[in-house]
């Protein structure tokens, strides 16, 4: 049996209900027009903070309240650290968010707009990951990882319900793989609801450790790469996660730096939509795997749009 299932995610879109939003799937005709399928974006980079994160957090507070006198902590390349500020400030819990000095500054300004205190530390995520652990021993807070928990998964996963109700006909799912919690969650959703529906996670090549666990059929790490998608730059991924995507999982497509840049340059021109690096992973599979995707309904997940504006810049 799975670490979480369909009537976990069920359950959480209840919980989060009236406190993220419900995001548009997007019929991207243009790019559809380009890459040979019917392409709809599923568009978290109009989530609150901007990114799909919130979900899972919001999900897990509603765990936590009344059993977290210290505060909750975490460590984040960005995203989960601004989903976790934005919920914890919502329930009126303290907050401590540890970033690697390799997060974006845009990520870091509204992990502290959110009220949260930010800790810069660290070459990666998983120096933060440790730090943020040690300060958590200190301080008497609670941890809340960014992707290796049930409720952080089951809170991802309504976006596979989301999807499932707004684009029934859907033959294929596309989800960026950072740490394993958005594909876990998403690939629970459909295939406990329809598992005749494909989903494939994306990666980069720079940091491929789901890919690598899959090969290796166990949790595994991949050394430090390079890569401007900073949101899927985990070296390790979570074990839970792990399990799932071993369970279900399609394929796992991997991309490289172009393919990421070319995506962003199309999803702005041609869908008039802003994607951080992370969040166009998925179109730049597409844009490399153009004969498996050939006439199929195809939902892509555009996790998050907390893009730096000089990278932007540079890129367009």
């Amino acid at each position: 049996m799975s670490v979480i299932t369909l009537k976990d995610i069920q359950k959480a879109a209840e919980t989060i209900r009236g406190k993220v939003i419900r995001t548009p799937l997007l019929d991207a005709r243009d790019i559809s027009q380009t890459i040979g399928c019917n392409l709809w974006l599923k568009l978290e980079n109009f989530q609150l903070t901007h990114a799909f994160k919130v979900r899972g957090n919001m999900n897990k507070i509603a765990h936590l309240q009344g059993r977290c006198e210290g505060g909750v902590i975490t460590a984040s390349t960005g995203n989960h650290g601004q989903g976790l500020a934005l919920a914890a400030a919502t329930a009126n819990i303290s907050a401590k968010i540890v970033v690697p000095e390799s997060s974006p500054k845009t990520k870091r300004e509204a992990i502290i707009n959110y009220g949260a205190e930010l800790v810069v530390i660290g070459s990666d995520y998983q120096a933060a990951c440790e730090h943020a652990h040690t300060l958590a021993e200190a301080e008497g807070r609670t941890y809340v990882h960014s992707f290796d928990d049930p409720e952080i998964m089951a809170g991802q996963g309504t976006i596979g319900l989301e999807i499932l109700e707004d684009f029934p006909e859907v033959e294929m799912v596309l989800a960026p793989i950072g740490g394993g919690g958005l594909i876990a969650g998403i690939l629970v959703a459909i295939k406990e609801s329809r598992p005749s529906i494909k989903v494939v996670g994306v990666q980069t090549t720079a940091f491929p450790s789901m890919a690598e666990s899959v090969r290796q059929g166990k949790c595994a790490s991949v050394p430090e790469g390079k890569t401007i998608a900073d949101g899927v730059a985990v070296r390790q991924p979570g074990q839970l996660g792990v399990e799932i995507v071993r369970q279900y999982i399609d394929d796992i497509w991997l991309v490289d730096e172009s393919d990421i840049r070319e995506a962003i340059k199309m999803l702005v021109k041609q869908a008039k939509i802003v994607p951080e690096p992370a969040g166009a992973v998925t179109l730049a599979a597409m844009l490399t795997h153009q004969k498996e995707i050939a006439g199929l309904k195809v939902a892509a997940v555009v996790s998050g749009g907390n893009i730096d504006t000089e990278l932007l810049k540079e890129i367009l």
